[in-house]
């Protein structure tokens, strides 16, 4: 699993924007720019669509006053999925990264194995990302959700 240090890996990722979707490198993306990532296991799931996301949503601004550059969101859906999750959570601010088969999941290490309900899906985690590299890591234990929010990580900052 990836640490506190590490750079993130160049492993294509689908970045979606008002202009259409774009594939690069997670390691060009974040490249330069202070990120908080954040990772969930789908969208349009309870605590995702209920909680999660909006957390961030809600917070955006706060985000950006401490010097965030980008706020992203990453689940292994593909794009429409995202583009239409982020749509109706009025998601804006947020940066929807569709790692549809979960190609930067699994080189992060963060993958899991949900069997009949998904598949291969991400752990919920949330992290901090300076030029490339993790500076902190939340990463949460399966069914909880306590250390990934948009709180815990502002205070970070």
């Amino acid at each position: 699993m990836i640490q506190t240090g590490d750079r993130i890996p160049a492993v294509n990722i689908t970045v979606l924007t008002a202009e259409g979707q774009e594939t690069l490198p997670a390691s060009e993306l974040f490249a330069a720019k202070k990120v908080v990532l954040f990772a969930l296991p789908g969208a349009f799931t309870p605590t995702c669509s209920n909680t999660h996301l909006p957390g961030y949503v809600v917070k955006a601004d706060d985000f950006f006053a401490k010097g965030v550059d980008m706020i992203a969101c990453l689940s292994v859906n593909d794009a429409f999925v995202m583009r239409a999750w982020g749509e109706s959570q009025n998601a804006e601010a947020i940066t929807m990264l569709a790692d549809g088969g979960g190609a930067l999941t699994q080189a992060l290490g963060l993958g899991v194995d949900t069997g009949d309900f998904g598949g291969m899906r991400s752990r919920r985690y949330a992290m901090l990302i300076e030029d490339g590299v993790v500076t902190a890591l939340n990463v949460e234990e399966p069914k909880k959700f306590e250390v990934s929010d948009a709180d815990t990580m502002l205070a970070l900052l």
